[in-house]
């Protein structure tokens, strides 16, 4: 951010909080983990994660393992360097529960990022097959051309437990201050193509009928307040104002946008990161399942 004034304005907070976490972090996990799901055909909600490259969907993935663990984890490779997508396959990760062979009843599937051009990261088209259940797991993207139902990672005829049920867009905070007037216009216009297919997606969710939310990552990074401690996270203008920005970028409602901060730095789980993460977790299990009960 350039200038005094903007450096002042990241570091305002307002007297109280703007949103309360309304759940103490033993009562989130309480309900996670007795969360069941009643439905014969699937076994897991299947949540999506799509987003820019570098927005932290796979630290994401990590930091909710690591709230549910309580240690450290890092299932889901994860890369310390801006770039092309560090994942490139098509990718579900379930969770272990405390009884060895056992997991929750949700999984996150992980796919390559999006980027700016034809050739480079996801295709739309191919996040548009995954939320229809037609891309198998493992399946390596091609970012010059989306999957055919000739290739052997296209699955014909999926199954309700193949398609996507939770549809989550993840965006890093750095990400939004690319689209502001202090960065280049290259960046500007590279984020702005980027948020644009991330608005496809979210329509072509629309029509599916799958539920969306949103995540805003590395709130700790972007807002001092936040960076010296997490508890500040619901009194910083600045993280509403990012919120509020990404709500009108991609239309998602303010209320369906959950600022986190994943675990990258940190060595041990913190209460309060725990609860921004397993706040955002509870609203997408409960959309998760609203969705697949239509399905009965």
């Amino acid at each position: 951010m350039g200038g005094n004034a903007s450096k002042d304005a990241i570091s305002e907070v307002f007297e109280e909080d703007w949103r309360e976490i309304p759940m103490s972090k033993e009562q989130y996990l309480d309900y996670v983990k007795n969360y069941q799901l009643h439905h014969d055909e699937i076994q897991q909600l299947r949540i999506l994660l799509h987003g820019p490259v570098g927005a932290g969907k796979s630290s994401f993935i990590n930091s909710v393992d690591t709230v549910l663990q309580g240690r450290i984890s890092g299932r889901a490779l994860t890369d310390g360097t801006f770039g092309d997508s560090f994942t490139t396959e098509y990718r579900t990760f379930k969770i272990q529960k405390e009884v060895q062979g056992t997991f929750y009843p949700f999984a996150f599937t992980d796919i390559m990022g999006l980027e700016e051009g034809t050739n480079k990261g996801v295709t739309v088209e191919d996040i548009k097959l995954a939320m229809k259940g037609h891309v198998n797991d493992r399946y390596r993207f091609n970012p010059t051309a989306a999957i055919s139902d000739k290739d052997s990672g296209y699955n014909k005829n999926p199954s309700l437990n193949d398609k996507v049920h939770v549809l989550l867009c993840v965006v890093s905070a750095e990400t939004l201050s690319l689209m502001k007037p202090e960065a280049s216009a290259d960046q500007r216009d590279e984020m702005t193509e980027t948020m644009r297919k991330m608005r496809e997606v979210r329509l072509a969710a629309r029509d599916l009928g799958i539920p969306q939310l949103a995540v805003l990552t590395k709130i700790d990074e972007a807002c001092p307040v936040v960076k010296e401690d997490v508890g500040n996270v619901y009194k910083s203008t600045y993280v509403k104002k990012l919120i509020e920005e990404l709500s009108a970028f991609l239309g998602i409602p303010p209320s369906y946008i959950f600022p986190v901060k994943n675990y990258h730095w940190d060595i041990t789980p913190e209460d309060v990161s725990d609860r921004l993460i397993l706040s955002a977790l509870k609203q997408m299990i409960d959309f998760g399942g609203d969705f697949v009960n239509k399905h009965m």
